[in-house]
């Protein structure tokens, strides 16, 4: 390649040469190139699908020159015969293009190739350029891709670092403005000055990829470690270059040790590489609490880094199909390094010393052990996936944490499992297989079979290739004073190898695995004085349930003691766990209420859940508050992904001088797309509604005490570039039956503005009340079920009266009829105006009993600050006529303001699962 870089218009102007060699036993009449780049080029790449998928807006929202591309693409052969190639809509990040004559095996083309390259913003998937007039160039030209099993691999970049790149020579002249300087990992054989220029050549020899960084000003120091030279710009604060320097040795040789030599003379470790997979857990901690010294911060940076650039460099393996492998070799060495030179050291760094934080699960918590609550995060949620699953079809969470860290800790299992290094040196084996041939999955399996006289074909079958849960109990347990008879229960489907030990006073007294026969079967062992048996003591096992997993042989003894905690914290499967935490609510009528949280969940769902909250109402001098109990059911397989069974009640005021309670015994059943990438989320919802009101002197119609059947239906898909919802609800009572749906669409535009429309439609089936407790509401919703969190719901003037719900009519203006008795239908509509500034209209037809159909319509503007948690609106013109004039016009503005930290913590986990 000869590459012009024009720093300013953040472009590389490309003339190519590739010489195609067919190493296959087949005849090409094509050849397919990687085009990585292009993917920014067009929203509706799988790219930009992605992006939308996990709720990342600054792709969408960015400008064409933000987003970048290949320009001008000219392809001609070594006859300068112009050639076709042809790129999908669908698939705009590879073409495929068609030879002049078919290429037999063992013989070569020459391809000569034109183009510019428009390096994208370095905010979107951390390369690119950056404000500080800084190039990290990844993915930035054209480049065969690999031709395995008699075809090309054709992935399309989807943010995931597995481009499937043909291994290749090298030979660039690259040239820059010669006030930048160039970092790369290939080797600089020349350099010279033209003017105001630099041309640098670069050789690689034998590599699939590399690296290239062009900066203003230089941030990477270079450190020689034996034959390898390190260049980095990792930083994590002040201290000496001497122990910076010992640390990059030591992982560098640790890592040669463990797994093998580098094969290249240069490697680089970057701040972009580590943001682009940091270590969760490390960089979730606040900077205020200075948890860790700044030279260790550096060296997990570094190891981790370190590691997956090595491993990813190293290793040709399909980084889509069996990036696991890359995931168990990086975190299996990750936990050995941690063991050997910081044993000590807990998850949360110092703070684990604090008075305040010493009691609690997190702060006791080894900081190996972190990686398993991790990945059960998403066991307990029912939302892991199989470790060989494909790469791209990984949710968000699973590609960047939980799957990662089960693969190092299930090489860790095997490693236990198996004693002598057994693992460590399959590794070792795999990595000088790989420098001989392409290698794959199969490889690896046979060389750690090969290794061991045990079966181990479990460990592919359900700890690789399987979601199915690992869950061992006790069964019957009996004693004398020198044998302990016993039965171990496997309640889930893997039938793998358990640990199990003899504890007397949290001292372990022996340990010995389980086989798979010995599973499910009567057991006798010496007793050895022991007071305890526990399965998995160590959690070497990556089992769903350890909380299950003790049995104590002393008479009238708790199994696990009972430990109540202050807040929440982790999952401690040594203690059986309440906790406990203060809790604010408000209401206008009851005020301020403080009050305290029991509980018995932690981070982690658990198949039963409770959680007791009763508070003091200020205002009332009295106790209000609420509860709930809650059995859940989760299914590894189907759609119907959880069902819960609840019982929940509250006790709240609804007016000045009155209270309700509320009793709900009720059904949810979740459903979900088998691909779990699909954000499209279906619920049916039963719930039995027993509503007991005080009488009001001030509310009228406040007495009624009723029972309310309510079933719901909810299928909603919701991405940043387009939202789905449709809704069904249908209520029977005694006075009383109805039914009514919404349906919701909001699209995002590619000049970057939104479009949403709400249909709703409504009727009575049958209506014997007099009262407007029950009516559909025009601009607020009849709340009489209490299912909204409203803060003044009794009040018609006032500040809190003014707060807007979008459910039933959705209007925004007080308008008259305000509500229905018969039935209604409306619709609601928006659409951006600039940035955050919407237009909006509502218009609709309400039909009361004895009274004609009433056109009712209003408009003005929205602040859309935070869609559906924080949001204003300002009435224009309605069926009130033109407000913006009218008197008092500060009463007739509404607002969105939810600040549930529950509600709110959706904006993040969205993003992730």
């Amino acid at each position: 390649m000869s590459v012009d870089v024009n720093m300013d218009a953040k472009t590389l102007f490309v003339h190519q040469e590739i010489t195609y060699y067919n190493t296959s036993n087949d005849t090409l009449s094509s050849i397919v190139l990687n085009d990585w780049n292009n993917a920014f080029s067009d929203k509706e790449s799988p790219l930009g699908k992605r992006f939308s998928d996990e709720f990342y807006n600054h792709f969408h929202f960015a400008t064409v020159e933000e987003r970048g591309g290949t320009i001008n693409l000219i392809i001609e052969d070594q006859n300068k015969n112009v050639l076709l190639w042809d790129r999908t809509k669908r698939h705009p990040d590879y073409i495929e293009l068609a030879l002049s004559k078919k290429l037999e095996p063992n013989q070569k083309i020459t391809l000569h190739l034109s183009y510019a390259s428009k390096i994208p913003s370095d905010r979107f998937t951390k390369y690119g350029y950056s404000d500080d007039k800084s190039i990290n160039l990844k993915n930035w030209f054209l480049t065969p891709a690999r031709y395995e099993d008699h075809q090309f691999i054709k992935y399309s970049n989807e943010n995931l670092d597995d481009i499937a790149n043909a291994v290749s020579d090298f030979d660039i002249h690259f040239k820059i403005p010669k006030s930048s300087t160039l970092v790369t990992d290939l080797n600089v054989s020349d350099s010279t000055q033209t003017g105001a220029e630099t041309t640098y050549t670069l050789t690689g020899k034998n590599i699939p990829d590399f690296s290239l960084i062009i900066e203003k000003d230089p941030t990477y120091k270079s450190y020689k470690i034996g034959d390898l030279e390190v260049l980095t710009n990792i930083n994590s604060g002040k201290f000496k270059d001497s122990l910076k320097t010992a640390i990059i040795k030591q992982i560098v040789d640790f890592s040669s040790n463990q797994i093998g030599k580098y094969p290249f003379d240069k490697i680089i470790i970057s701040e972009a590489d580590y943001e682009k997979n940091p270590f969760y857990g490390l960089n979730q901690l606040p900077k205020f609490m200075r948890p860790f010294h700044s030279d260790f911060i550096f060296e997990i940076k570094f190891l981790k880094t370190y590691l997956n650039n090595f491993i990813k460099n190293s290793l040709q393996l399909d980084a889509r199909k069996d990036n696991w492998i890359y995931d168990g070799i990086q975190v299996f060495t990750m936990i050995d390094y941690i063991d050997k030179y910081h044993p000590e050291s807990k998850m949360m760094g110092s703070a684990s010393k604090f008075i305040l934080l010493r009691g609690f699960k997190m702060a006791q918590t080894d900081f190996n052990e972190q990686y398993s609550y991790y990945y059960m995060l998403m066991a307990r949620k029912n939302l892991d996936q199989p470790l060989n699953a494909p790469k791209n079809s990984l949710i968000k969470y699973n590609v960047q944490i939980a799957n990662k860290y089960k693969a190092g800790l299930s090489f860790k299992y095997l490693d236990s499992y198996l004693g002598d290094t057994l693992v460590t040196n399959g590794i070792r084996q795999f990595y000088t297989l790989n420098k001989e041939k392409t290698t794959s999955r199969s490889d690896f399996e046979n060389i750690l079979k090969s290794s061991t006289p045990k079966n181990i074909d479990w460990f592919f079958k359900y700890i690789i290739d399987s979601r199915e849960t690992i869950d061992y109990k006790f069964g019957d347990v009996s004693k004398t004073k020198d044998t302990v008879t016993f039965f171990v229960k496997n309640k889930g489907v893997p039938l793998v190898p358990m640990p199990i030990f003899g504890i007397k006073k949290k001292q372990i007294i022996f340990k010995k695995w389980l086989e798979t026969n010995e599973i499910d079967t009567t057991l006798i062992f010496d007793r050895k004085n022991v007071d305890k048996l526990v399965l998995n003591y160590n959690n070497e096992v990556p089992e769903f349930n350890l909380r299950n997993n003790w049995k104590s042989l002393k008479t009238f003894s708790l199994n696990r003691p009972l430990k109540p905690t202050f807040f929440q914290d982790l999952e401690d499967p040594h203690c059986s766990q309440f906790f406990y935490n203060p809790t604010f609510y408000y209401n206008l009528y009851d005020g301020l209420s403080p009050g305290i949280s029991f509980y018995n969940y932690s981070f982690f769902d658990k198949p039963f859940m409770f959680n007791l909250n009763p508070m003091y109402s200020i205002n009332t001098n009295s106790i209000v508050g609420s509860y709930s109990l809650g059995i859940n059911k989760y299914y590894r397989t189907g759609t119907l992904y959880n069902v819960r069974y609840s019982l929940n009640g509250s006790y709240f005021h609804y007016a000045p001088d009155a209270a309700y309670l509320k009793l709900n015994p009720s059904l949810t059943m979740s459903i979900r797309e088998p691909n779990y990438r699909d954000n499209r989320k279906q619920t049916i919802f039963v719930k039995y509604n027993i509503i007991n009101k005080e009488p009001s002197a001030i509310v009228i119609d406040s007495t009624d005490n009723y029972s309310i059947l309510n079933l719901k239906y909810y299928n909603v898909k919701t991405e940043v570039t387009s939202h789905v919802k449709f809704f069904t609800d249908v209520q029977f009572s005694g006075y009383f039956g109805k039914v009514s749906a919404d349906v919701e669409y909001r699209k995002l535009f590619n000049n970057k503005r939104f479009f949403n429309i709400r249909v709703f439609g409504g009727t009575f089936l049958y209506n014997t009340n007099n009262t407007q407790n029950y009516n559909f509401g025009v601009s607020r919703p009849n709340d009489y079920l209490f299912d909204y969190n409203i803060y003044a719901r009794s009040e018609t003037t006032g500040i809190l009266s003014q707060q807007y719900i979008l459910a039933q009519g959705g209007f925004k203006s007080f308008v008259t009829p305000s509500e229905s008795n018969k039935w209604m239908t409306t619709t609601n509509m928006s659409y951006t105006i600039w940035n955050w500034v919407d237009a909006y209209a509502d218009f609709g037809f309400v039909k009361n009993k004895g009274q004609n159909n009433a056109f009712i319509y209003d408009s003005g503007l929205r602040l859309n600050l935070v869609q559906d948690y924080f949001e204003l609106f300002f009435p224009v013109y309605s069926s009130n006529g033109f407000e913006i004039t009218q008197k008092q016009y500060s009463d007739k503005v509404r607002f969105i303001f939810i600040f549930s930290p529950k509600s709110l913590m959706n904006l993040f986990t969205r993003k992730w699962f």
